[in-house]
């Protein structure tokens, strides 16, 4: 013999006090999100929007908006002939080099520093020093430091001994390398602390097991710390390559693009084409490609997430 039961159901209707408090929530809301949900649309989506349209036109901005002139595919065209966009296309892959040789000796750091450093809080503060400082200093020191001939790092080597101590930045086979070591330089100490945070959310329980059965620390680095950490690693190296793709302050103030565009990259030539030969079209095709691009390897990194981090 079956029984049902009846459950109680909540017919309470909603009183006036709970319609004006709801109403108050959603209002506080819009409050709250709209100036960002604005910004976001402002300077953001109708710009794109905007930079893809005018991408199939020749158009300068000083010249107005009765001036343009869409001419289809022909600013992508002239893309892929010319050696400046392609070189600094080129720098920009190059630069890729930066993020997971920083993101290497950032994890060796959190390491050492969680574990075997005394203060580790000072530690802490004097990596992520370059990261609250002006770039534009940084980037001034910088160019003191590999001054050819006054600077102290050629001084050094001197010192040592070397009679033709390389001319770093005004070298075009070591300006890029020795923009990149800023950039690994100026971004440990993000990569360092955010390590930092995900060492110290792995339980000692594991360790502690590791220890008993007799694993070293190289293998318990191996095992628990590294795989442990690929969520961690995976962040940084989606928004570390995000981030390189998008450099402009400092190729801008320490090389200014050179010596012979050897630090050109994508968005510097974007400047340049946009502000100073004021061609706005031919520059937002540029836009659109580095778009593409980064889009692609972001997904390409999210579908191979699966393959290596472990949740």
């Amino acid at each position: 013999m079956k029984t049902s039961v009846t459950l109680p159901q909540s017919r309470e209707k909603p009183t006036a006090g709970s319609r004006k408090r709801k109403r108050l929530e959603a209002g506080m809301g819009y409050l709250f999100t709209g100036p960002m949900l604005l910004g976001v649309l402002v300077f953001t989506l109708i710009p794109m929007i905007f930079s893809f349209v005018l991408s199939f036109t020749k158009w300068s901005f000083v010249t107005g908006f009765d001036k343009i002139r869409f001419n289809g595919f022909d600013n992508f065209r002239q893309l892929m002939q010319d050696e400046v966009f392609l070189k600094s296309l080129g720098n920009n892959f190059i630069m890729l080099l930066a993020v997971p040789a920083g993101m290497g000796i950032a994890l060796i750091l959190a390491v050492i520093i969680t574990s075997h450093v005394y203060a580790p809080g000072a530690f802490k503060v004097i990596y992520f020093m370059p990261q609250i400082s002006s770039v534009v200093a940084v980037a001034v020191v910088w160019q003191v430091l590999f001054h050819p001939s006054y600077g102290p790092v050629n001084g050094f080597l001197s010192a040592l001994g070397v009679d033709h101590p390389p001319k770093w930045l005004a070298d075009p086979t070591y300006a890029l390398p020795s923009v990149m070591l800023l950039m690994i330089w100026i971004d440990l100490g993000v990569s360092l602390i955010i390590y930092i945070a995900g060492i110290k959310n792995i339980p000692a329980d594991l360790y502690e097991a590791a220890t008993i059965d007799g694993a070293s620390k190289l293998a318990q680095f191996r095992s628990i710390t590294f795989p442990l950490l690929t969520p961690t690693t995976f962040f940084l190296l989606v928004t570390g390559i995000i981030g390189n793709f998008k450099s402009f302050a400092l190729v801008k103030v320490l090389t200014d693009g050179g010596p012979a565009h050897s630090t050109s990259v994508v968005v510097y030539d974007m400047y340049q084409t946009a502000f100073v030969d004021l061609q706005t079209g031919y520059a937002s095709s540029m836009v659109m490609i580095l778009f593409v691009i980064v889009l692609a390897i972001t997904g390409l990194q999210w579908l191979g997430q699966r393959y290596w981090v472990n949740y």
